[in-house]
């Protein structure tokens, strides 16, 4: 174990400042400072807020994370951080730490893909990912569906949301519903007592000439919200829990038949979920009753996994380091656009960005220096 590589993961792609650290595929720490409450009064994440509170969460959450591994800075292989896609002001306060910590300690930086990184944090909890994987992403700004042959370097989209992901359509019904921010948790709570067949709600993107994996959740959040304002307009009471349960039911079934079938289409026999939406219960329980009657093998990481940390960076920045990925140049920046078919942002100039361990760089040393003491 002595020998895997102990990488440190930043993860600042929108409203957590994750900081997780791995030694392989063992999970050391996962310290997350969440603004969440900060962004709940306003019904939605807010860019600016989000990028002030990774700046003053940052080094403490740092600090947390080494301490809860029970490793120093200097014992570290690498810094590996979201690069994006996400925020760009958030992903640009992750960013300008990982460099600064990586050049202070004369370690190699690696960017790497937010969403290949939700991909490689199963390995945490499961082992080494099978080559190749299907992954079904869900979250507030992403649903998609992937297939990575190799995830340092290889991952494909085989389809993507069309407009609403299906994160934000639970957060968009939370708010009709008036259950507050985030969204998804709430409907979660609701629809386990509600009965998922009491409403009728569409499935966008069914239809046979509909294209195959790709995804659509605005025309079933537009109903739902006018199922609602009929019955209010009509003066009667909106059955929330109902509601709920039929809404999620509409989402998490269209998201788990498109899944299973690009499994068969494209002969895979696993299926790992990922992403925040990931630990909606009802999406893993159709998942599993699906994908057991497909004979396919799900592989669902704990829902404190599956939303945004800093773990699932590290856990691909150490698959870098084991494969011996090209490490990233020193201007390596933040890309709230960033494709997914770039699981990293390799270096161009030289494999290894980080100073010569005997370099006599005073600015160099001096920041060496602080950080040891």
């Amino acid at each position: 174990m002595a020998d895997e590589p102990l990488v440190l993961g930043i993860e600042t792609s929108c409203d957590e400042t994750g900081v997780g650290i791995v030694r392989g595929t063992t999970l050391l720490a996962d310290a997350v400072a969440s603004s969440v409450d900060e962004h709940a009064r306003f019904g939605g994440v807010v860019p600016e807020v989000a990028s002030r509170a990774h700046l003053e969460a940052m080094v403490p959450t740092i600090g947390r994370a080494l301490k809860e591994a029970g490793v120093s800075a200097r014992d570290l292989d690498g810094i590996a951080v979201t690069a994006g896609p996400g925020l760009a002001g958030a992903l640009l306060v992750g960013v300008s730490a990982a460099k600064a910590y990586a050049y202070a300690l004369g370690k190699p930086l690696y960017g790497v893909n937010h969403l290949a990184s939700h991909i490689c944090v199963d390995q945490l909890e499961h082992g080494p990912l099978p080559e190749p994987t299907m992954a079904l992403l869900v979250s507030g700004g992403h649903s998609s569906l992937l297939l990575s042959a190799d995830i340092t370097s290889d991952v494909r989209p085989l389809g993507a949301t069309i407009d609403d992901a299906a994160g934000e359509a639970f957060d968009k019904i939370a708010r009709v519903l008036n259950l507050g921010f985030p969204g998804g948790p709430v409907i979660d709570r609701y629809a386990r007592e509600g009965d998922p067949e009491a409403i009728a709600f569409p499935r966008g993107l069914s239809g046979p000439r509909d294209p195959a994996y790709d995804f659509s959740f605005s025309g079933l959040k537009t109903a739902v919200a006018r199922w609602i304002e009929a019955k209010r307009a009509a003066g009667e009471e909106v059955p929330v829990r109902d509601v709920s349960a039929s809404f999620q039911e509409a989402v998490v079934d269209v998201l788990t038949r498109k899944a299973v079938r690009a499994c068969k289409d494209e002969g895979v026999d696993h299926l790992m979920i990922g992403g925040g939406v990931a630990a909606n219960s009802r999406l893993r329980a159709l998942a599993q009753e699906r994908c057991e009657a497909a004979g396919i093998r799900l592989r669902v990481p704990r829902p404190k996994l599956c939303t945004d940390n800093g773990a699932m960076v590290a856990a691909l920045g150490a698959e870098m380091v084991a494969r011996n990925r090209a490490a990233s140049d020193w201007d390596l920046s933040a890309d709230s656009s960033l494709p997914v078919t770039d699981p990293h942002v390799p270096g161009t100039a030289h494999p290894h960005p980080h100073p010569h361990p005997h370099s006599h760089d005073h600015v160099h040393e001096t920041a060496r220096e602080n950080l040891y003491t």
